[in-house]
């Protein structure tokens, strides 16, 4: 399911600088109080050079909500129409075009992904079963902490998450194959009502459902 399931299976910088120590208090923050967000985001994937072509790029955009843990729903909108949906139990991937659904039980796909970093653990602690966290230098205001899968068998090299005032501003993503995903955030609500059936999925009629 082309970009998402990269994202997923796989499903949120190093420069001119000052040193800080905050990002990973800023993300311990961020786990104590945001139990529920929403916002926008912009999704840019950059491949790597390949056969002495330029790197390309392609970009994304929709919404995103959470409320941790073990919820969430991204929505892309542009330039294709496909959801991601985790219930609690199963996580749901739709893609409009295809008009294909993939259900997959969500207790053993998202423990070493970008979603578990930002909506699914139930805290900081448990993240370090699964990733090495460590502060990254602090850049235009934003707090970085860099984790790092234990797994060796992660589909995943490093994830990159950038916070702001206390909310989530950027997320980066780099896979084993060298390909970067960077999610910008935008409108950010913290701890918003949500709606009971937020993360309900049903398949849509005629839909192919595919079980993994």
């Amino acid at each position: 399911m082309r970009t998402v399931n990269r994202l997923v299976s796989a499903l949120l910088a190093a420069f001119a600088f000052s040193s800080s120590a905050a990002g990973l208090e800023s993300l311990e923050a961020f786990f104590k109080t945001a139990k529920a967000a929403r916002a926008d985001f912009v999704q840019v994937v950059t491949m790597p050079a390949k056969d002495a072509l330029a790197p390309r790029s392609k970009m994304s955009s929709g919404s995103f909500e959470f409320s941790r843990p073990n919820r969430f729903r991204f929505v892309y909108k542009k330039p294709f129409e496909q959801s991601i949906v985790a219930d609690g139990q199963t996580l749901w991937l739709y893609d409009v075009d295809l008009n294909q659904v993939t259900a997959r039980k969500q207790s053993q796909v998202l423990a070493s992904t970008p979603a578990a970093l930002i909506a699914s653990a139930p805290d900081l602690r448990a993240l370090h079963a699964d990733f090495a966290l460590s502060d990254a230098p602090t850049k235009d205001g934003i707090e970085w902490v860099l984790a790092t899968p234990k797994s060796k068998d992660s589909a995943l090299q490093s994830i990159r998450v950038g916070l702001r005032g206390g909310e989530l501003a950027v997320l980066e993503i780099l896979d084993s194959f060298g390909q970067r995903s960077v999610l910008t955030f935008s409108h950010f609500e913290l701890n918003p009502v949500l709606p009971g059936n937020a993360f309900e999925f049903k398949a849509p009629a005629g839909a192919d459902v595919i079980r993994q």
